[in-house]
C-alpha cells in the first residue's frame, strides 16, 4: 500500500471508529474484553458486509474480463 493510500485509509478508519463508538452503549465498555466484544460485534454487523460486497463486485468484474478475452 502506498503512503498516500495508507493515510487515507487511516483517516477513514478513524471516522468509522468514531461513528461506531457514537452508536455503542459506552456504559458497557468497562474493560478490554468488553471493548473487544463490542468492536467485533460492530465490525461483523456493519463493516464486514460492506467489504464482502466490494470484494464480490471486484471478483465478478475479473470473471467478466476473463470471459471477454
Amino acid at each position: 500500500m502506498n503512503p498516500s493510500d495508507k493515510l487515507e485509509l487511516e483517516a477513514c478508519l478513524k471516522r468509522v471508529g468514531e461513528i461506531l463508538y457514537k452508536n455503542s452503549n459506552t456504559e458497557s465498555l468497562e474493560n478490554l474484553e468488553d471493548i473487544e466484544t463490542t468492536v467485533r460485534q460492530k465490525v461483523l454487523e456493519h463493516v464486514s458486509p460492506q467489504i464482502t460486497f466490494f470484494l464480490s463486485e471486484k471478483r465478478q468484474e475479473l470473471i467478466e474480463e476473463r470471459k471477454e478475452q
